[in-house]
């Protein structure tokens, strides 16, 4: 379990953000852990017949039938070999997803000043996933949309 101080952590009264920062390939990510309802391993999946190449399997859960989905594919990016990979159970509305990352690394708490905008980075590039960008010391993790319906 990670711990940390939240009175070290605030800073001139702003608010705490709290998210799970995982890995897809080589890149760091967060998610809002309002949203995170259970970290799980992998389990063995097969391709469905034409599913997206993002849509890995859907699997049962203590009962629970919840759809995962592997972002690696859908952002491009390469998975690291020979780690064992974990999904982030969502809660978005009224739906349980999987997402299957490469390691969830840590909680993080924040303030909204640690955080820069979303980067502009041409009309050719979707960023419409991505809430901002936060910066600790020279790491970056990009936070990505979580916002609960």
């Amino acid at each position: 379990m990670v711990k940390y101080d939240v009175k070290k952590m605030k800073k001139n009264n702003s608010e705490l953000s709290s998210f799970i920062k995982f890995s897809l390939g080589k890149e760091e990510y967060a998610i809002s852990l309002i949203m995170e309802k259970k970290v799980v391993l992998v389990p063995d999946t097969s391709p469905i017949p034409k599913s997206p190449p993002h849509f890995l399997v859907i699997m049962n859960l203590h009962g629970q039938v919840i759809p995962m989905v592997d972002l690696r594919k859908n952002l491009k990016l390469e998975a690291k070999q020979d780690e064992e990979e974990a999904a982030n159970i969502l809660d978005i509305g009224e739906m349980n997803i999987g997402m299957v990352v490469d390691s969830i690394n840590r909680v993080l708490a924040f303030s909204s000043d640690e955080v820069s905008e979303t980067p502009k980075v041409g009309n050719q590039t979707n960023t419409n996933y991505i809430s901002g960008v936060y910066r600790k010391d020279s790491s970056l993790t990009i936070l990505l949309i979580s916002q609960k319906s």
